[in-house]
């Protein structure tokens, strides 16, 4: 029997983790003999591990800046019409060649609005294919909130059009839904959790030699984690913890100006490096975890960390980060500094708070069995 084919559209507009939480998908997917094509409209990661699966590389687009409010392609030109047909007129064309048996979009409709003008035309095309594919939705455990009860409304509508179901990567008893999403009552049928999606730390390669009990920073992909960078080399002689070794991991899209300056301030018993593929081996040997509150950073704090302050990034339209730090906050796991109050004293108070707390490792494990789940589900329902 040939093996069922899975059409994964993810688009990461400012940082890597939409991307990097759809390759471990692709990955659990191609292992349980789905053959799955990852069709990528970002920008080109390197090293991104996709096990057995195959990856497509759209004409890539990113957010303009941190408001993502705007859609602009890498060096920052508008998306003309030119490239939004030639971008739609490649989709529909591997759509025609691929004719999968599941068509998952990353985030849509729940997210990635600013693509309609290929995602729309790509649902519509999946629809009147000879053989129909499932239609699934995959989605993290925190949606950007919205007071605008027509965007909801948009979301519902889009959803029934098209959607079979939705796959929520979460826990519910750690982070569930219907906190950030209002229409939570019309999709809850369709509705699944599959649990967390983390990397299989077996997988992950070592990528050198560290000590036990340090103090990791790390800021994800690094494109706005430059102020939670400085302000850690500020807090580090403040807290109890300064005759340790800190590291400060830099995520790739820090601008190298910044990053040149931070690997200026480093001192005798602090390490800057760029982001390593050995995260979470860090973080088991680690006695504290700083970072901000990003789904995939949280979740392999959840599993491999002990203790850990979240600084989560945060804009008048991004409460994601807020939102999931908040509620790991309140089941008194972590800390958590607020963006807005962020300076060096801040984060100190926070760090000896969490040494003076429960470790993480005493609270019940989250359910992080979410890419074998998700691969389960799809068996199923193809």
């Amino acid at each position: 029997m040939s093996r069922r084919r899975v059409f994964f559209y993810v688009q990461h507009l400012l940082g890597i983790g939409h991307l990097r939480r759809a390759a471990t998908i692709a990955r659990a997917l191609a292992k349980e003999s789905f053959d799955v094509l990852l069709v990528s409209g970002g920008a080109p990661v390197t090293g991104l591990d996709i096990g057995e699966a195959r990856l497509h590389q759209l004409p890539a687009v990113r957010a303009l800046d941190e408001g993502l409010r705007e859609v602009v392609r890498l060096d920052g030109s508008p998306l003309d019409e030119t490239f939004r047909r030639g971008r739609l007129r490649e989709l529909l064309d591997l759509l025609q060649t691929e004719a999968p048996d599941v068509l998952l979009t990353e985030q849509f409709p729940f997210g990635r609005t600013r693509l309609r003008f290929e995602l729309l035309p790509l649902l519509d095309a999946a629809k009147i294919l000879p053989k129909r594919p499932l239609i699934v939705s995959s989605v993290r455990d925190v949606l950007r909130e919205t007071v605008r009860p027509e965007r909801v409304a948009e979301t519902l509508a889009t959803f029934d059009a098209y959607f079979d179901a939705v796959l929520i990567h979460a826990d519910p008893a750690f982070v569930s839904l219907d906190k950030s999403f209002a229409g939570w009552d019309e999709i809850r049928s369709r509705a699944h959790y599959t649990g967390y999606v983390v990397d299989d730390p077996r997988e992950t390669a070592e990528a050198g030699e560290f000590a036990d009990g340090e103090v990791i920073v790390s800021s994800g992909g690094g494109a706005v984690g430059g102020p939670l960078l400085r302000a850690a080399l500020v807090a580090r002689p403040l807290t109890s913890l300064a005759s340790r070794s800190w590291r400060l991991m830099i995520g790739g899209n820090l601008a190298s100006a910044e990053q040149a300056v931070l690997r200026s301030q480093g001192g005798p018993g602090v390490t800057i490096e760029a982001a390593r593929a050995d995260f979470p081996a860090l973080l088991s040997r680690s006695t504290l975890s700083i970072s901000q509150a990003g789904y995939n950073t949280v979740v392999e704090t959840l599993v491999h960390g002990a203790r850990a302050v979240l600084v989560p990034f945060a804009t008048a339209r991004e409460t994601e980060q807020t939102r999931r730090a908040q509620s790991l906050a309140e089941r008194g796991m972590i800390q958590m500094v607020r963006a807005e109050a962020l300076d060096g004293k801040a984060l100190a108070a926070a760090a000896e708070r969490a040494l003076a707390g429960p470790s993480i490792r005493s609270f019940p494990r989250c359910d992080a069995n979410g890419g074998t789940a998700t691969a389960a589900f799809l068996a199923r329902m193809a």
